[in-house]
């Protein structure tokens, strides 16, 4: 009866299933997953099955689309207690940091590649945005310090807004009347403002709402969560404010917020960033013509270095100023500054503006994308650890739904035991965990046994903690603590306080 409809889900299907398996694939082989959904988008499309696309605008409405549950997800899985302390550096990077990249790589491309001052500027614009998919894809593999984690998971959910703002009005510029500049900052600074309120207004709205709503079913719970988060983006857009600060704003506020079916809620959102991420690679692989890419090569690298080698780590210097950030973490920010996916969708902004050279600089921007993403992601830990700033006992939180632990207000930890942690050779009652922390269960050797007070932990053991909410973060602290110092770390005056060695 519909054969079209038929034949589009047959394909659809199978894409989906190929990229949910490559996620195994691209992990196994150190590949970030999002080069292979771009991979499976040019491969199905004029150059490889010859399925043609090129809707510029309907990729960028499906891109924001997608971002607002990218961005949602990143908010709710955000942990406040370790977001609240680098908030400051994280909105001076999003502002201050994205101006300097823009004036740095705008600068460099004009002088060197000869490119008009407004292209050149919409090329740094484009590229100062951070990618929220890459990031937290990526560094919550990684045993890393929870607030350089979060700064630049922080960065990454609050730079898209400032950047979509300044990319419409380059691309603009020019086709509209233009405004005075300080009018334009004004504006600049009432969207990001508004945005923040609306997302506040929204995340207390749906606090409120879901702690005394008793919804007939469980799953009810997640789609409310995910639908209020959409609330904020398009509460925030049609007030003619930053519709994405206000998305990551109210997942914040939700995620932590303690809510029934919090697991269900957590790993909803994952999956739905995940299906979000999926179908927005593969729709850009689609959208490029692999004909065109030979050219961009050089103005990619040329952009590419200009942005990794200055723009990035004066931006990061700048933004640091006020903030007590070592040279070495300031230094690993500056190199996992990860891009992906949203600067090829901002880059779909002056496409369908038609603002000229928009094509040299899509092609541009995806080639960079592709380059800089597998020399970055595959360079992290090993850029971790000649840097110093890993954190060999951070425990990561399972997303599993239990209805005892939903009670008892709980959270379910994992953490390994690297070689090098003083972890190795501790007793379990010498870990002076707090009351509401219990190490229930090791895994050693592919062996899972309950442990007794007395079971000394060896190096490549896995541990499984509870902690309830209140006190997590003590627990937290006091394995970072003897991770560091051992069973005596407080004698020498160690309190796993969140910082690098």
């Amino acid at each position: 009866m519909t054969p079209g409809l038929d034949v589009a889900l047959l394909v659809g299907a199978g894409v989906l299933l190929v990229a949910v398996g490559a996620v195994r694939f691209s992990t196994r082989l150190g590949v970030p997953s999002l080069l292979v959904y771009l991979a499976l988008g040019v491969a199905i499309g004029e150059a490889g099955l010859g399925i043609r696309f090129d809707d510029v605008e309907l990729t960028r409405v499906l891109g924001f689309c997608a971002l607002i549950v990218i961005i949602a997800e990143g908010g709710l899985s955000a942990r406040w207690s370790t977001l609240r302390p680098v908030l400051g550096l994280a909105a001076a990077l999003s502002t201050v940091g994205v101006v300097v990249s823009i004036l740095v790589v705008g600068a460099v491309v004009h002088l060197l590649l000869g490119l008009d001052w407004r292209l050149a500027l919409l090329y740094g614009a484009v590229l100062s945005s951070t990618d929220a998919a890459a990031v937290f894809a990526t560094l919550r593999r990684l045993r890393l310090p929870p607030r350089l984690v979060a700064t630049l998971e922080a960065e990454s959910g609050i730079n898209d807004a400032p950047v979509v703002i300044l990319v419409l009005l380059l691309s603009r510029a020019g086709v509209e009347a233009a405004h005075p500049w300080w009018q334009e900052v004004l504006l600049v600074g009432y969207e990001l403002g508004a945005g923040a309120a609306v997302g506040v207004a929204a995340g207390i709205t749906g606090r409120y709402a879901l702690r005394r709503a008793a919804l007939p079913s469980a799953g009810l719970y997640p789609i409310a969560v995910v639908g209020f988060t959409v609330l904020a983006y398009a509460a925030g857009s049609v007030l003619h404010a930053s519709g994405f600060l206000a998305v990551y704003v109210a997942g914040v506020l939700l995620g932590n917020a303690r809510l029934p079916h919090r697991q269900a809620i957590l790993g909803f959102a994952d999956g739905l960033a995940w299906l979000a991420q999926i179908g927005l690679f593969v729709l850009l692989g689609l959208l490029v013509s692999p004909g065109r890419l030979a050219a961009a090569v050089l103005p990619a690298v040329v952009t590419g270095l200009a942005l990794l080698l200055l723009a990035r780590p004066l931006s990061v210097a700048v933004s640091a100023l006020p903030f007590r950030f070592r040279v070495r973490e300031q230094l690993f920010l500056s190199w996992a500054g990860l891009r992906g996916a949203v600067p090829i969708v901002l880059a779909t902004i002056p496409l369908s503006l038609r603002v000229p050279g928009a094509d040299r600089l899509f092609d541009a921007v995806f080639v960079l994308v592709v380059i800089f993403t597998l020399l970055q992601a595959g360079t992290l830990a090993p850029a971790a650890r000649r840097l110093g700033v890993t954190a060999p006992a951070e425990a990561a939180e399972i997303l599993l739904e239990t209805a005892p632990l939903e009670r008892m207000r709980a959270d379910l930890l994992q953490l390994e035991v690297p070689p090098g942690s003083r972890l190795g050779g501790v007793h379990v009652d010498e870990l002076r965990l707090p009351v509401g922390a219990s190490v229930t269960l090791v895994l050693r050797d592919g062996v899972g046994f309950v442990p007794g007070p007395d079971t000394r932990l060896k190096v490549g053991d896995s541990l499984l903690i509870v902690a309830t909410a209140e006190v997590r973060d003590e627990a937290e602290r006091r394995l970072r603590a003897v991770s560091r110092r051992g069973r005596l770390a407080r004698w020498f005056g160690e309190y796993g306080e969140d910082r690098t060695a």
